[in-house]
């Protein structure tokens, strides 16, 4: 059955609740990256404000942020921390338009039903949910989507301890189902490990055998890396062509790997500071339409929190962002549902067989 997308019902701004409701309230910052109290904070879902008389949709929509009135007349969302004086910050903490705000939760539902809650916290799938029509629908969704979307994957190392899921998501890359990728330093060390020794922490990508002295394997790796500069740099060095990161680098799809107290070198792309990793991760994730999480509980929540219900196209059309949280355990993909994002797919699997038969059904 062809992909069809959900179509957008915006609230019906001729209902008297939504005429005589008054304007929002915008009040001036005093103090740089501290809000005004009883600021709106902000959901994942369309939220309109009321300016002007005028009912207006705001754009690039993350979890618990701000919303500033620009000297423009613009609406951003903005994280409290990069407010700045002056700044005005809608006020208020109700949520169906009786303080000029409206957290719109019901734009994707079927014509006729009501979305009883707004914004809120809740249960996910259990294992025992049979996924066969879920695969069949990402599928779809990602041949609609490579044309006519934008795909961002966020990923765990899991991909790179073994072969031929490694050649699953290269070939998906290469492919053209991949507009953004973002993870860690252990995604990207390992998969240069894989292409520069075949083995990843050591062990042989396909066999699992540890090589002899292969403990020091991806330090070497990140060693050589930074000897030659850069990823891309690296892998023209060593004449490299197969893995996760030489497909991105060969298809010139962005990623952003996103450091870790934890982290080994690292590599010179992985970006250390926090706030500096969550905004380029943030930059990712205002354009995408379709993103899927595998194998990485901490990016998956991380992207979740900034990832919005909805994207406002270019011709100003609203269509849904749909999310997938994929991971081997019940506990992790549920994680990010009660984080508060409700509209995840959530599909439990360990990441060798998910991304097989992803590459499988898509015909690579």
């Amino acid at each position: 059955m062809p992909f069809l997308m959900p179509r957008y019902r915006e609230p019906d701004f001729s209902l008297p609740e939504f005429v005589d409701a008054p304007d929002a309230q915008w009040v001036a910052v005093d103090k740089d990256g501290v809000a005004p109290r009883g600021f709106h904070s902000t959901s994942m879902h369309p939220e309109y404000f009321k300016v002007a008389g005028e009912w207006r949709l705001a754009r690039d929509m993350m979890m618990d942020d701000c919303v500033v009135l620009t000297p423009a007349g613009a609406l951003e969302v903005v994280p409290g921390r990069d407010l700045r004086v002056g700044d005005l910050v809608a006020v208020g903490r109700t949520e169906r338009g009786e303080e000029g705000i409206l957290v719109w939760s019901d734009g994707f539902a079927p014509s006729g039903e009501v979305v009883k809650e707004q914004f809120a916290f809740r249960q996910g799938r259990s294992r025992e949910t049979s996924y066969a029509r879920d695969y069949d629908q990402l599928i779809d969704l990602l041949n609609h989507e490579r044309t006519h979307g934008n795909i961002l994957w966020v990923a765990g190392p899991a991909f790179t301890f073994d072969a031929a899921a490694r050649d699953a998501m290269s070939a998906v890359i290469d492919a053209g189902y991949a507009h953004g990728l973002m993870g860690g330093n252990a995604l990207a060390t390992h998969d240069l490990e894989g292409a520069f020794l075949h083995t990843a922490l050591g062990q042989d990508i396909y066999t699992q055998v540890s090589q002899p002295g292969g403990h020091c394997n991806h330090m070497d790796v990140i060693n050589e890396v930074r000897r030659s500069g850069s990823i891309r740099q690296f892998i023209a060095d060593h004449s490299l062509d197969d893995g996760i990161m030489c497909a991105l680098e060969r298809r010139n799809v962005p990623y952003v790997l996103a450091g870790s107290i934890r982290d080994d070198g690292p590599l010179p792309e992985v970006i250390g500071d926090a706030y500096d990793a969550q905004n380029a991760m943030h930059e990712l994730i205002k354009n995408a339409t379709t993103i899927v999480c595998m194998a990485t509980m901490l990016h998956s929540i991380a992207t979740g929190n900034m990832a919005p219900s909805y994207h406002v196209e270019a011709d100003g059309s609203v269509r849904p962002v749909f999310f997938y949280a994929v991971d081997a355990t019940e506990f992790a993909v549920n994680k990010l549902v009660d984080r508060g994002s409700l509209s995840v797919t959530t599909i439990v699997s360990n990441a060798h067989d998910f991304i097989t038969r992803i590459a499988r059904g898509l015909g690579l």
